[in-house]
């Protein structure tokens, strides 16, 4: 039997499919809906082809699910970025003008030209810190509004006192100090109070998941937590969004993919480069608050801030130098723990050229160029 590509573009209630050969030759294609009669009738119908591998777009977005139970029924899955498709359904059709169908066509073909796309397997780990770490967000946002609205409280109960970052000790004693005798007063005390009793559950949320975080990254064996500013949720984070730090050929490829790496602008005689928005916007939020911290504390870091600002650059642009210098240390450190695992036994196997269901795709576009001037090389040289 011929070997198979079946491109899948998928949305929430729907997938719809289309099975070429090697040759590109069309051999079935079909729509399917996303709920279990529908699930089944498009494996049945799949297994026509013994020899098949399923190319999904989206794979860590709305593909996510249907990637999810494929992985899980045993099939072979590869992820197609949406940009590959859209380039080729513009190449082949001369406009970019979407339906189901054309999309369907699209992925199949990116999978059956492009020998690189990652092969998806299953990781219960890696999942895990996407749902814990995902999961974690939400108190995360409570906790700032009941903050906020606990401190524009405190600010009328105690006009003057007011604090730009509360603990839960201090609105305590701020609570006791003050007992109102008019009714407004009254009710404003006690609202506080509640807003106080829910500020204390959700930090206790906040820091059991902080500590369920922490103990999945130790027993992956990762040492991310050994950079200075990379605590348990940087480090959780980070893991789940790269899965195989093998995808990346080296450190300006990852830098691309964190959007810690310019873009080149240069022009004729003019050599330059501008900031890069594109990437994975929320490792870049990880490297970020990696860098504020080293900035906060005596660290390397803040020594290499002050030396870039010393040499005439401005503060944004001093950080930006920072977190790209995080960014090679990050890829550094995966790929050390990655080394490690996959030489001892019993380990999690991080240097196989399959990638994990969480996985983004790191072929964007933008320069894979390192930062102009940075510091020397972040990484050893091997062999």
């Amino acid at each position: 039997m011929k070997h198979v590509i079946i491109g899948v573009d998928p949305h929430k209630l729907s997938a719809t499919i289309e099975v070429v050969d090697q040759r590109e030759q069309l051999l079935g294609a079909g729509r399917f809906s996303t709920d279990h009669a529908g699930y089944k009738a498009m494996l049945t119908y799949a297994k026509s082809w013994p020899e098949r591998r399923w190319a999904v777009e989206g794979a860590n977005g709305v593909g996510r699910p249907l990637a999810q139970r494929l992985l899980e029924a045993g099939e072979q899955v590869v992820d197609v970025p949406a940009k590959l498709a859209a380039r080729v359904r513009l190449f082949d059709t001369g406009h970019n003008r979407k339906t189901d169908a054309r999309d369907a066509h699209s992925i199949a073909i990116v999978a059956v030209r492009t020998g690189t796309l990652q092969v998806l397997q299953i990781d219960g780990e890696l999942e895990a810190l996407r749902m814990l770490t995902d999961r974690r967000e939400a108190p995360t946002r409570r906790r700032v509004q009941t903050v906020d609205r606990l401190q524009a409280l405190l600010a009328e109960l105690l006009p003057g006192q007011a604090k730009r970052d509360i603990t839960t000790g201090q609105a305590k004693k701020m609570l006791a100090s003050v007992r109102p005798r008019d009714i407004a007063g009254k009710t404003r005390r006690r609202i506080a109070a509640d807003e106080l009793t829910e500020l204390i559950a959700v930090e206790a949320k906040i820091k059991k998941a902080t500590a369920e975080l922490k103990a999945i990254v130790l027993a992956r064996g990762s040492t991310l937590m050994d950079l200075h500013g990379v605590g348990p949720v940087v480090a959780a984070r980070i893991l789940a969004d790269v899965g195989d730090v093998s995808r990346f050929a080296d450190r300006n490829r990852f830098a691309s993919w964190t959007g810690t790496a310019p873009l080149d602008a240069s022009s004729g005689e003019q050599n330059r480069h501008r900031l890069s928005r594109a990437g994975n916007r929320r490792m870049n939020h990880m490297i970020h608050i990696a860098a504020v911290t080293q900035l906060r504390l005596d660290t390397e870091g803040r020594t290499y801030y002050r030396r870039k600002r010393a040499e005439g650059k401005k503060p944004l642009e001093a950080i930006r130098c920072l977190k790209r210098r995080i960014s090679d240390a990050v890829y550094r450190q995966l790929l050390a723990d990655a080394e490690r695992a996959s030489a001892g036994p019993g380990g999690h196997c991080g240097a196989s050229q399959e990638s994990s269901a969480v996985d983004l795709p790191p072929h964007i576009d933008t320069s894979d160029q390192p930062l102009p001037g940075p510091a020397e090389k972040t990484l050893r040289p091997t062999g």
